[in-house]
């Protein structure tokens, strides 16, 4: 079942059995630099070690301050990569939640991150902000006029 909200389709969820319960637990990304990458994301971005190998290929989950949501990060030069910096925002990005986005930007800017566009009013009332972290990786800063996430 659809419905509109604020300007965007809203599909309901069907009620499920405790035990088909589906949810995110991570997304993971071949990165050239895990060690560097797993250190700015925690110094800037407030992520936490869930767990990490100090071995090849240095698999990191980092978990966001919910606890609810990780990113697994790993370093494997046999496998595919993604050319980062050429991949466009809308393609793949990673979105954060922040309360100030103009200071945001600047604190991760002198960080290292690049400014790619925003902070800006999108359809629905949302602030938006692009950037890209030192390796190329499109991160997104967001302040939702309406909160979509539970906690």
């Amino acid at each position: 079942m659809m419905s509109k909200v604020g300007g965007f389709v809203a599909f309901s969820t069907p009620k499920l059995s405790p035990k088909s319960v589906m949810k995110i637990e991570h997304v993971a990304i071949n990165v050239p630099d895990p060690l560097g990458f797993a250190r700015w994301y925690v110094e800037h971005l407030k992520l936490t070690v869930a767990r990490r190998s100090m071995d090849p290929p240095y698999g990191h989950f980092l978990a966001d301050q919910s606890g609810q949501v990780m990113l697994e990060i790993y370093g494997n030069a046999q496998a595919p990569s993604l050319d980062f910096p050429a991949v466009a925002p809308p393609a793949l990005h990673f979105a954060f939640v922040s309360a100030d986005l103009a200071a945001d930007v600047k604190r991760l800017v002198a960080a290292g991150g690049l400014h790619v566009s925003g902070p800006e009013v999108v359809a629905g009332g949302d602030e938006v902000a692009m950037l890209r972290d030192p390796w190329g990786v499109c991160v997104q800063l967001v302040k939702r006029s309406q909160p979509m996430l539970k906690g």
